[in-house]
């Protein structure tokens, strides 16, 4: 692998995607880009609702993880406040709860928000069915999920059916099926897959003329923040040994990579289909409630357990504000 440029394939195994040489591992040059992309993914409630409707408990139990071939989830929480580093929800606990800290990967038993916030993501990508995952976020129109960049858009292709099912549980989905209006990303991963900016957002319609946070609640994030600090990671990975038909965790002290990106670091043995889970700070066992400050993206081949999340900067606050008020 160069140094710097676009990768070699087989360098980077996303959490869930192979990434071919068209996947760039360093930052864009510092030249000014583009607002977030928008791609309108259904617009009329006809179009949702044949969305969801394709997105039967089989077809959900049989959607693979975004591996390509040939490439080596209540009550509602308190709205956040946007502020210059964090947007934040007010704690609920006033300490952290560490009954499985560290963790490399494990089921999650202990309930609270996150059980309902975080999900599946269902998807059709060049033409079959695929799964990510995925986290609802505070947002002023209580509609938005925070996702990877490759789960909304892949080689140079937006996915089409595409469904937040929050809470899923073995092609089950407690809370609904939440069906994209709009898809988004950064403008670097939109125009070169920059690893660096991995990072997508979903704005989902009504379900029954109720919101998606109004239904199961919305998680705090955190922009421009610290690296090398205590993370939580959730995800559904669905590649072996997992299935697919859980919320599994990993949490432990995070660090900054010191290969080719300028992600987080996490020790951590998910799979494909847990890309786009979310990355959390100050996250609480007691409340399951936390700061979302990155999401699960990739892995390197040579480097296994341990997953990479891209870093919560200006760019990914810029995607955030712009999903919100979509």
């Amino acid at each position: 692998m160069r140094r710097s440029g676009r990768t070699t394939a087989g360098a980077l195994l996303a959490a869930g995607v192979l990434l071919a040489a068209g996947a760039t591992a360093t930052a864009a040059a510092a030249v000014p880009v583009p607002g977030p992309a928008v791609h309108t993914a259904a617009a009329s409630a006809a179009a949702r609702q044949k969305a969801a409707d394709f997105w039967t408990p089989e077809r959900m139990r049989s959607a693979a993880p975004l591996d390509l071939p040939g490439l080596a989830p209540g009550a509602p929480r308190p709205q956040a406040k946007a502020g210059a580093k964090a947007t934040e929800v007010a704690p609920t606990s006033p300490s952290l709860r560490v009954k499985s800290y560290p963790q490399a990967g494990g089921p999650w038993t202990s309930g609270g928000a996150i059980a309902h916030t975080s999900g599946r993501v269902f998807f059709t990508f060049q033409g079959r069915t695929a799964s990510c995952s995925g986290d609802a976020v505070t947002s002023k129109n209580a509609s938005t999920v925070i996702t990877a960049g490759h789960c909304v858009k892949y080689q140079g292709s937006w996915h089409t059916d595409w469904v937040f099912v929050p809470g899923y549980h073995d092609g089950q989905a407690p809370y609904g099926k939440w069906t994209a209006a709009k898809t988004l990303s950064t403008p670097q991963w939109t125009a070169s897959e920059d690893i660096n900016f991995d990072v997508g957002a979903a704005v989902v319609g009504s379900l029954d003329g109720k919101r998606l946070a109004d239904t199961v609640g919305a998680q705090g994030l955190e922009f421009n923040g610290d690296y090398n600090k205590p993370m939580y990671s959730f995800g559904f990975p669905a590649a072996s040994p997992y299935d697919g038909t859980k919320l599994i965790h990993c949490s432990g002290p995070s660090s900054k990579d010191f290969l080719f990106s300028k992600d987080h670091s996490l020790g951590c043995n998910m799979t494909g289909g847990s890309s786009g889970g979310p990355w959390f700070t100050s996250f609480d066992e007691a409340t399951g409630t936390g700061l979302q400050a990155s999401v699960n993206s990739f892995g390197y081949v040579f480097l296994p357990n341990t997953m990479f999340g891209p870093y919560f900067g200006d760019d990914a606050k810029n995607l955030y504000e712009q999903a919100q008020t979509t």
